[in-house]
């Protein structure tokens, strides 16, 4: 088995879109407001439990609300450049993200996330897939 030579690209992302500096800053702006609008969600769900707190147990039940968002955003909201098309298409697929806001990518980008927005309504709208 022969190494590979000096000349070879053996970075596993060989397929990896590369971003464009103008498209660094529409998926920051993009990812921040999608952010944002799921933090409000967060505290303004957060505010209403809290006004129906009326015992001990309660308290419990809006830190694990709490924990498990928090773990939920993490898992969900990952800016690497190499996964934020497919974290793009699923925002847009759940509404976190608008088309709109996307404008300014490139047509291979726009296009692999407007796909997998319609591949992820394609399967959530059949069922036993």
């Amino acid at each position: 088995m022969s190494s590979p030579s000096a000349t070879q690209n053996t970075y596993p992302y060989q397929n990896e879109p590369t971003w464009s500096k103008s498209e660094k800053a529409i998926a920051r702006t993009a990812f921040d407001a999608a952010l944002k609008r799921e933090l409000q969600d967060v505290m303004h769900k957060t505010k209403q439990m809290a006004k129906q707190i009326k015992e001990p147990a309660d308290v419990w039940e809006l830190e694990y609300y709490l924990t498990e968002r928090r773990k939920e955003i993490d898992r969900t909201y990952d800016y690497r450049y190499s996964q934020l098309t497919h974290v793009f298409g699923r925002f847009l697929y759940e509404g976190r993200v608008r088309e709109e806001e996307l404008r300014g990518l490139s047509d291979d980008k726009l296009k692999s996330i407007l796909s997998l927005a319609e591949l992820l309504a394609k399967y959530s709208a059949s069922p036993g897939l």
